[in-house]
């Protein structure tokens, strides 16, 4: 259902027109209630083996976790996140664009790079926040009330170590059991990054009401600050308007 929402909303560059989709879709908020909810968060284990911050000031991640307006607002709330962009990653430059994505076929996921200060956060940790209140890792090609490959948990990560570090913290939560599935999470090295379209950056903090956002990803900001008080920021670090380019 929230596919056929989203691409209703596309093309939508107007707030008048926006308002108007608003509207239309106050009616089937309840329809998402019924059916559709956050993933559950849980307290996990921080990874056994991390990055050592090197002497690089900024760093660079990809996560997949589902639709990547929920990824994204997480991450915008971490302190040490310098910026959090959604995008495509997986698949081609020329498949790179929403509808084409929703399709399911172009090797891409809905992704969100995350820029951040070693110094602040480590990548650990950030796999931390995303294996506990991003998504659920034991999703295979969906999450919540969304399915398709476009949807899979994956990471895509920027150097060896990340990826060592990711290979190393899945085994150790599922050696620990730490869920009642296996994680299915892929890494996925040597991967572009393409940024989406500009109606889809910060749409978390910009809509707020959306009924799909109110269900689905409202409740991880929530988690990520319960959860994680220490990390949590209350202003999100947004993308702005010129900036969300590949």
């Amino acid at each position: 259902m929230k596919d056929t929402i989203r691409k209703a909303l596309s093309h939508v560059a107007r707030p008048t027109a926006f308002a108007v989709g608003a509207v239309l879709l106050a009616g089937v908020a309840l329809q998402f209630v019924s059916h559709a909810s956050a993933e559950d968060a849980r307290i996990i284990p921080a990874p056994a083996v991390d990055e050592k911050p090197g002497s690089g000031s900024t760093e660079t991640t990809v996560f997949a976790g589902g639709c990547f307006w929920g990824v994204q607002g997480v991450f915008q709330h971490v302190n040490g996140v310098i910026s959090a962009t959604s995008g495509y990653a997986g698949g081609k430059k020329d498949t790179a664009q929403y509808e084409t994505v929703s399709g399911g076929d172009t090797g891409h996921a809905e992704s969100v790079r995350i820029v951040f200060d070693p110094h602040k956060v480590s990548y650990g940790h950030l796999l931390q926040i995303y294996f506990s209140v991003a998504h659920d890792p034991t999703e295979l090609n969906y999450q919540g009330p969304d399915s398709g490959t476009q949807y899979r948990s994956a990471i895509f990560p920027t150097t060896a170590e990340q990826a060592d570090v990711a290979k190393a913290y899945i085994g150790q939560l599922n050696h620990a059991k730490v869920f009642d599935a296996a994680i299915v999470t892929k890494i996925e090295p040597e991967r572009q990054f393409y940024a989406a379209e500009g109606y889809h950056q910060n749409f978390l903090t910009m809509n707020p009401n959306y009924p799909y956002i109110v269900v689905n990803d409202l409740p991880k900001v929530k988690n990520l600050q319960r959860m994680f008080p220490g990390d949590y920021r209350s202003d999100p670090v947004l993308v702005a308007a010129n900036a969300s380019g590949n």
